[in-house]
């Protein structure tokens, strides 16, 4: 399987089965992901136009000549057996069905649809993306193969996004794309005909090079077993975070309409997460800034952080929010303590947390503070605190050069940069996932961001 997946998402040739010019069909808005953006040969097929955006089209996949690795289809689920066919004959390597009306609906007859294009894929051997899906993007080797182009947008990284839902995939895309997260793919798995959650798991820790950390997106499983089983059988391999939805008993009924399968009992679902190494998060928000650092940032070593603001507020709400995400404030060593107090003047509140306020004017000072603290052995992390004002104008093109002057940090920084737009856009864009920082909306984000990573790399760590 792990071999065909590679080809399904890195493949050389793609087919498009119901490739349009029309507007409101899905199959305009495949080609326009892919045209543009992706290098290999894309074919489109239909048989009642000669050209598809400004290709040569074809009546089908039978007419043409040279191998297909992937083929995307949207035609109505009536015609999807006899496309799913014709890929087997073919030989493609993998597909992915847009096409829904199968066991999603109400309509005792999608579930029945669906087991025919199982038995058909079974047949072939051949993985199947979806039904009911957008597809994929793999941003590492510049294949969109859904009908969303502006997916092409997100910055190419290490996050992986595996989703039940095509509309989760949309919001954490756009959300990426916003607040600087960088994947490597975001996928939508639909209905789940043959590829599921454990498939994807396997592939993307074993085989990915491009992947370091995997976020899931679950609704409900139909065997979750194997999804722990797969999880724990490759744990401390890379890290694994989970936003596990139908919580509530309307959440539970929903997924069973959106996805065809139940939620299931979440205390259940919560103690067999974290049995199988993977860390669960309760949000959206969560879920993406959690996977940004562990994607930029060395993992903590423990839970001892050091808070440096430049204003004593900030520092007060990150203070505030340690305990109750279980991280706590570090004791500084006499060294470190002494040197804070030469960089900062008597009116500072110097230990821990830090107010650098009255070191605005010399932003060596307050780097060479980083520097000092993450130097102490008992320091694990820093959540680093800046709000513009006048006075620091200079801060963030400070610390820009002197990150040059290192190769990177060896404890994780966590940093809020909050100013007007246009005044620090390019500096913090310069510094954002760069030599162990990372940049986070606010405070309390910056601290649970922390926070999970600690626990992931506690789960990754404990013995089985």
């Amino acid at each position: 399987m792990n071999q065909k997946l590679a080809r399904l998402f890195s493949p050389h040739s793609v087919a498009v089965v119901g490739a349009s010019n029309n507007f409101d069909k899905l199959g305009y808005h495949v080609m326009k992901s892919l045209v543009g953006n992706y290098r290999g040969k894309i074919y489109p097929i239909n048989p009642k136009d000669y050209k598809i955006w400004g290709l040569d089209s074809y009546a089908s996949l039978g007419a043409i000549s040279d191998n297909i690795d992937l083929a995307v289809i949207v035609v109505p689920a009536h015609m999807v057996p006899d496309a799913l066919h014709l890929c087997g004959g073919k030989g493609v390597q993998g597909v992915v069905l847009i096409t829904a009306g199968f066991r999603e609906i109400e309509d005792p007859g999608g579930s029945v649809r669906e087991e025919g294009i199982r038995e058909i894929a079974a047949h072939y051997n051949l993985p199947i993306i979806g039904p009911n899906t957008f597809g994929f993007v793999n941003l590492s080797s510049g294949v969109n193969a859904s009908f969303t182009s502006e997916f092409s947008r997100i910055e190419k990284g290490g996050v992986a996004l595996i989703s039940q839902s095509g509309g989760i995939c949309h919001l954490c895309g756009f959300l990426a794309i916003e607040q600087g997260v960088a994947m490597s793919k975001l996928m939508s798995l639909g209905n789940r005909c043959n590829v599921d959650f454990p498939e994807l798991l396997s592939y993307l820790v074993e085989e990915d090079s491009t992947t370091r950390v995997i976020a899931l997106y679950i609704e409900g499983l139909d065997k979750p077993r194997r999804l722990l089983e797969v999880a724990e059988s490759l744990r401390g391999k890379k890290p694994v975070i989970a936003y596990k939805a139908g919580k509530s008993e309307k959440g539970d009924s929903a997924s069973r309409f959106h996805t065809g399968t139940l939620a299931g009992n979440h205390a259940i679902w919560k103690g067999a997460l974290r049995q199988a190494g993977i860390l669960e998060v309760d949000t959206a928000e969560e879920l993406l800034d959690t996977a940004k650092a562990i994607d930029a940032c060395p993992l903590p070593r423990g839970t001892h952080i050091a808070i440096l603001s430049s204003q004593a507020g900030p520092g007060m709400i990150a203070s505030d929010a340690l305990e109750p995400a279980g991280l706590k404030l570090c004791r500084f060593s006499e060294v470190t303590q002494e040197r804070i107090d030469q960089l900062l003047p008597p009116v500072a509140i110097r230990t821990n947390p830090v107010d650098m306020g009255p070191a605005w004017y010399n932003p060596k000072n307050i780097i060479e503070i980083l520097k000092t603290v993450l130097g102490d052995r008992d320091t694990d992390g820093v959540i680093f605190l800046a709000m513009y004002a006048s006075a620091n104008l200079k801060l963030v093109e400070g610390m820009v050069e002197y990150m040059k002057s290192i190769e990177s940090f060896q404890k994780p920084v966590i940093a809020c940069f909050s100013a007007p737009p246009g005044v620090w856009d390019e500096p913090v864009k310069a510094l954002d996932r760069k030599k162990g920082v990372v940049t986070l909306p606010t405070p309390e984000r910056a601290v649970l961001a922390m926070a999970n990573m600690w626990k992931v790399g506690f789960l990754m760590n404990r013995k089985r």
